[in-house]
């Protein structure tokens, strides 16, 4: 059971990732794209003032079942540990944190602009009829 949620974290997680960074792209699944940057910032900075700044419950839960594995994660970020996992490079951990935060703002602001503006849109839709 163990390896299997270790798999099923490193896809999972992997895809939440993925989505966080392109799910504004696209007007159907911008809501949710807003509701995932959401979820990922209450994570990281208000569940961050308990557990340590950029806090990820998923990373967490991943950290635990590997530690049981025996296979314990020697990274502090998840951004880092799939670099190294997936491509085998070992980047310095403060220029993953850089660019991880500088895309998550990124993303998120493109989310929120195109939310708003998608909205807007809608109104003016609704309102010419």
């Amino acid at each position: 059971m163990l390896k299997f949620l270790d798999k099923f974290f490193i896809v999972f997680h992997t895809l939440f990732t993925l989505f966080n960074m392109t799910g504004w792209i696209w007007k159907k699944t911008r809501k949710i794209h807003l509701a995932t940057i959401a979820l990922t910032a209450c994570s990281w900075f208000i569940l961050g003032i308990w557990y340590g700044w950029g806090y990820c419950f998923c990373t967490d839960w991943h950290w635990k079942v590997r530690d049981a594995l025996g296979d314990p994660i020697m990274s502090d970020s998840y951004i880092h540990f799939l670099i190294l996992e997936l491509t085998g490079i070992n980047a310095p951990q403060h220029l993953v944190d850089t660019v991880t935060i500088g895309v998550f703002a990124a993303c998120c602001a493109l989310s929120i602009v195109l939310n708003v503006k998608d909205f807007i849109l809608w109104l003016r839709s609704r309102n010419t009829r």
